[in-house]
């Protein structure tokens, strides 16, 4: 009786597993996402006017803070996809990460309350006394906790959303539309409304609640995600690819000595050990950077392991995985080509702020409305909206008749023209700069 009772429980175990994820939940993850990036653009979006003129840092300073934790945002999310896929699994990493940016923005929202955690006001802004470091240290903290926060949000809610879907029932559920774009419109109209109320709220209204808004709405995400919780497929961690990639190379230098085999059917493969990491499909074999095949090549020293099936990964790799860091070798040059773009944008939420507030922003001539500085982001949303309706609409099937491609242009040449408008931006915008450093 045993064997047949755990054969029920089994089998029941892997229908309840059936019945969890798909589409069902991604209304929950969508609306998380929705929240956190109103919450997100409530709060970065203005905080260069925070600091020059709450805590009255002079524009530099606040521009190299702001700055350096962007800096931080963008590494942790590296750390954060270390710990979800070793062993932490994205679902929890998701939660422990919203609390940590929530209790991040509610340090920042007490010190907006509190008049003991900034310096006198200073509506002049000559001879202005700064904040002490003891009011920067608790600024400090609280970008910190977002940028701790942000790290295990960003690499995991895709994934995790991923995690839900059954690819090749995806596919046909998701004929009619195109889910990416519809993601980024929506987390652009999230963006937008951010820009206009919450900006808007902190020019004219206090800075408590100006940030207390977005705070509230991160509450808010948080407690979106948890009401989904039971529905949710919670995939087990298996391993990080970062630590794949370090012993395919450690095992390559180890046998740097032997000699790669002509024959790529001689190299390791083992279907049971890759399956946890290779869900989506097997990477095959491939003859660019044929130094790395070296750590596949099966010796006498490896047979042992491989018989009991377990090798010692710091010596053997499958083919799978050396194709994997040969994977991420060949994406290096695009990585690289990002790297002036995101130091180019990097002075989006500072610099372009200051500028703003050296223009007329009246709507006109008599009229007693001025549109808020951070405000001023609203054309960059504005303008990816409209270019997704524009390019899925009009521009895919009018380029589709002459290049023969579905999606209009490939990904490169999409590339290419974005770089291309972004080095224009970047052009127009040093003049900007000098004009507004000249009328200051």
């Amino acid at each position: 009786m045993e064997p047949e009772n755990k054969k029920d429980e089994e089998s029941m175990e892997m229908s309840n597993q059936k019945k969890l994820g798909g589409i069902k939940t991604l209304p929950f993850i969508l609306a998380n996402e929705i929240c956190d990036k109103f919450a997100a653009t409530g709060f970065h979006s203005n905080l260069i006017t925070y600091l020059t003129m709450q805590l009255n840092m002079p524009l530099v300073k606040a521009s190299n803070t702001l700055t350096n934790f962007t800096g931080v945002a963008s590494l942790t999310p590296i750390i954060g996809a270390f710990v979800a896929d070793s062993f932490a699994g994205h679902y929890w990493t998701i939660v422990a990460a919203l609390l940590i940016y929530k209790l991040g923005m509610i340090v920042i929202t007490i010190t907006a309350i509190l008049p003991q955690f900034r310096p006198p006001q200073c509506p002049s802004q000559l001879n202005c006394k700064e904040a002490s470091h003891s009011q920067l240290s608790v600024l400090y903290i609280s970008l910190l906790l977002t940028s701790i926060g942000l790290g295990g949000i960003r690499p995991c809610v895709v994934a995790f959303a991923a995690d839900q879907l059954d690819i090749s029932k995806a596919k046909k559920q998701a004929k009619g539309w195109n889910f990416f774009n519809w993601y980024y419109v929506l987390l652009s109209l999230a963006s937008l409304s951010a820009l206009t109320i919450v900006v808007y709220v902190q020019d004219r209204v206090s800075w408590g609640w100006g940030l207390g808004i977005p705070t509230i709405a991160m509450v808010v995400a948080f407690v979106v995600f948890l009401v989904g919780s039971p529905l949710y497929q919670k995939a087990k961690p298996e391993g990080s690819p970062f630590v794949r990639v370090v012993q395919v190379i450690v095992a390559a230098i180890k046998k740097r000595g032997v000699s790669v085999p002509v024959d790529d059917k001689l190299l390791c493969e083992n279907k049971d050990l890759d399956a946890g990491i290779s869900k989506d499909g097997r990477l095959f074999h491939t003859n660019q950077l044929r130094w790395f095949d070296r750590a596949a090549i099966i010796t006498q020293n490896d047979n042992k392991g491989l018989a009991t099936n377990s090798p010692k990964l710091w010596r053997i790799a499958t083919v799978h995985r050396v194709e994997e860091l040969k994977s991420i070798i060949r994406l290096l040059p695009f990585v690289s080509t990002g790297i002036l773009f995101v130091m180019a944008y990097s002075h989006q939420s500072s610099f372009t702020i200051m500028q703003a507030r050296t223009m007329d922003r009246h709507l006109t001539k008599t009229s007693s409305f001025e549109i808020p500085p951070a405000s001023m982001g609203i054309f960059d949303v504005v303008a990816v909206i409209i270019t997704l309706a524009l390019y899925d609409r009009l521009f895919v099937p009018f380029a589709s008749r002459y290049t023969r491609n579905p999606s209009g242009i490939t990904c490169l040449q999409r590339m290419g023209i974005g770089f291309t408008i972004n080095i224009c931006a970047t052009f127009v915008g040093s003049f900007v700069e000098m004009k507004r450093k000249h009328v200051a």
